[in-house]
Formats: C-alpha cells, sequence, structure tokens
C-alpha cells in the first residue's frame, strides 16, 4: 500500500492516540481472541464480565470490528474541513462521529459489504440510488441474515441506527473501556510523543522505523510504503479533503497494521505500540519467496537430507540421484529465501537448513495476513 505525501509539510504529519479508535480494536480483540494470545487474560477476563444483554447488542454490529475495521472507529479522518486529528476523549470523539455526514458514515459502516468499491471512490450511495441499495443488501443477504437485517436496518432509519451505536459504544466505555483506557492511555501519549521527538530530531525514515519495519519512504521523500498482503493507495495532500497524516498508537492491535485509505478520508496509519516480546514483523516478499522455494518437490527432498546434517552439492546429487547441477540450482533458490546455513570445509562447500528460518514462516504468514 501506498500513500502520497509529496509536497507534505513535515509538521502535517502527527502521532496521536484515538480513544474511539483503540476501542474498535478492543471489540476486535473480544471478538477475535485467537489474533491475539498476548491479550488472552484481558479477553477472557472482560469477555466473562460482559452483561449478557450488552453482548448480545455487540453481535449485532460485530462485523464493524470482527474482520473488518470500519472507518467510523476514524471519523476525524473523515470531516472536511475539520483537524484530521484525534480528540483527547471517547466523548469528544464520539461528537466528531456524530458530525459525519449519513452518506459518508453508512458508506464506512457499509464497508464490509462493498470493500473494493468503497475503497475505489464508493459510487453512488444506497442512501439515494435504487441500484446501490439492491447491491449492497445482496451482499449482505449473502453474508447472513444478521446482516441483511442490520443493512436494512442501517439504510431505512440512518438516524435511528447512529443513536443505538453511540449508545453502545458509551455503555461498552462504561462497562470495560473507561477503565483500561486509563490504565493504557499514559503508554500511547508516551509513544506519540517519542514518535514525534524522532521525526523532529532524525527526519521521516527514522520516524517510520520506529513505527514497524513494515514502513519505508523513498529517497525523495514523495511515498510512503506499507508492506502489507493488500493494494490500495492514498493521499495526504488532497486539497478538498485536506492535507495531513495521522498515526495512531494502539495497545490492542498486533499483529494488525491499518492504513485508513478510502478516497476522501486522510490517511490514518494504526499501527501497534512496539512491544520487546512481539517479533518484528517480516517482509511478505521474503515470505512468498521462502514458501515458493519449499514448494518443489525436489527441494523438499533436499530439505529432508539438509535438516539432518550438513552436505556439500556432490553428496546432495549422489543421494538424489540427479546432477550436481541441478543440486546447485535448487540450493541457490534455498538460499535467496534465507534458508540455508553454508559454511566451507577446506575445499569443500557444506550447506544445512536453517530450522529456525523454516519455523518462522508459520508465524509470519500468520502476522503477514493479520498485518
Amino acid at each position: 500500500m501506498t500513500i502520497d505525501i509529496a509536497g507534505l509539510p513535515e509538521e502535517h504529519i502527527a502521532f496521536a492516540p484515538s480513544p474511539l479508535a483503540e476501542l474498535c480494536m478492543a471489540l476486535h480483540a473480544l471478538s477475535q481472541p485467537a489474533h491475539h494470545p498476548g491479550l488472552a487474560s484481558w479477553t477472557a477476563a472482560t469477555a466473562a464480565g460482559l452483561d449478557p444483554c450488552l453482548a448480545d447488542r455487540l453481535l449485532e454490529g460485530d462485523f464493524m470490528w470482527r474482520s473488518s475495521f470500519s472507518d467510523v472507529f476514524m471519523a476525524f479522518a473523515g470531516i472536511p474541513g475539520g483537524t484530521g486529528r484525534p480528540s483527547a476523549t471517547l466523548a469528544e470523539e464520539l461528537d466528531v462521529l456524530d458530525k459525519l455526514d449519513d452518506e459518508r458514515f453508512v458508506m464506512a459502516a457499509l464497508e464490509h459489504c462493498w470493500l473494493a468499491l468503497y475503497n475505489e471512490g464508493g459510487g453512488p450511495s444506497p442512501l439515494t440510488d435504487a441500484r446501490a441499495r439492491a447491491r449492497v443488501l445482496e451482499t449482505a443477504a449473502a453474508r447472513g441474515p444478521g446482516r441483511l437485517e442490520f443493512s436494512l436496518r442501517l439504510l431505512d432509519d440512518t438516524a435511528g441506527v447512529r443513536v443505538w451505536m453511540r449508545r453502545l459504544l458509551e455503555d461498552c466505555d462504561e462497562a470495560f473501556f473507561a477503565e483500561t483506557w486509563r490504565r493504557i492511555e499514559p503508554e500511547q501519549i508516551a509513544d506519540a510523543r517519542h514518535k514525534t521527538e524522532v521525526l523532529r530530531r532524525r527526519g521521516l525514515p527514522a520516524a517510520l522505523q520506529e513505527v514497524s519495519a513494515a514502513l519505508s519512504v523513498d529517497e525523495a521523500r514523495t511515498t510512503i510504503t506499507v508492506d502489507k498482503m493488500l493494494n490500495g493507495t492514498a493521499t495526504a495532500t488532497d486539497p478538498e479533503t485536506g492535507s495531513g497524516l495521522v498515526f495512531v498508537p494502539t495497545h490492542f492491535g498486533w499483529p494488525h497494521l491499518l492504513v485508513l485509505h478510502a478516497p476522501g478520508w486522510r490517511p490514518v496509519v494504526h499501527y501497534p505500540v512496539r512491544n520487546p516480546g512481539l517479533p518484528s514483523p517480516g517482509s511478505v516478499e521474503l515470505l512468498q519467496r521462502r514458501m515458493e522455494a519449499l514448494a518443489h518437490p525436489m527441494r523438499m527432498l533436499l530439505c529432508r537430507s539438509l535438516a539432518r546434517a550438513p552436505y556439500t552439492t556432490s553428496e546432495l546429487a549422489t543421494v538424489l540421484g540427479i546432477t550436481p547441477p541441478e543440486v546447485s540450482r535448487h540450493l541457490s533458490a534455498l538460499k535467496k529465501a534465507g534458508l540455508l546455513h553454508t559454511r566451507r570445509q577446506g575445499r569443500y562447500a557444506q550447506h544445512q537448513l536453517d530450522l529456525g528460518a523454516v519455523a518462522r514462516i508459520g508465524p509470519d504468514f500468520i502476522e503477514g495476513v493479520l498485518r
């Protein structure tokens, strides 16, 4: 994914916590605890303490935070002429959400129904266009009766759903989030201040590396690239939307690294606060290269030997009954994927499989697809 920042003044790049965005991630962790094993004690205790009525209400709209992350939780980025930055309290951010016009609110809430169209510019609004409405309801119906019922409510009684959603989020705040936010907000404020200082003193490339190894910027400082299994573009210099780029830290987010890139919204990068106990994100390109290298049947046979002991090229050719040049080609693919250790012993080079690198492929794949 790319973010166009050509001509963006550095002072228009901000780091700031968002209580509403963090509430979204907390709700996601509750609905998908398998994504967040490090939060197991919090999710178990919080889920056990939820009032059954509140738990049932959360199920009505959980698609907005369960499998995708609705942009309504970053309403500050969708207000034309607004500050483009989060507010200090959940109540203030809910007030900003109330200012989001109905069309933007509905499009963002229905993102799960037409994700590609939404990210490409949306097309006609289902609030006013019969064909768009029919398409949304058809997609919602294919995802289950609950999605269809909610989508109908949203289209037919947008104001009522907005009141329902605000009350639901306020009840979540009272039930568990306010106490949680008091605990984690200082960490997020400190993280935002630190990265702001890095940006000021050492520049954007250093600040991006502080955010995540999955972020980079070109030498001309015109484009930020986010290493994700997803294609998308955003601009931080749209004159109609307003220029600016915000980085929002999250305690609950890992391994997700989110980029708000909807047309007409300012871009936002929602990044997990770095924890020494968490692995650094691996390159999606390297992961693909490793999986492709291991998928070849002959290389799998080579790995069977190389996992047990070091071998020379000639020894592997004898074991597998193929020519040394063929072995060399397969070893070259494994070496480019970073899966081999090679050491010289006299005139010979001995090769052995890097078991640690192979063992990381599973976790790297999970982290990559969830990122």
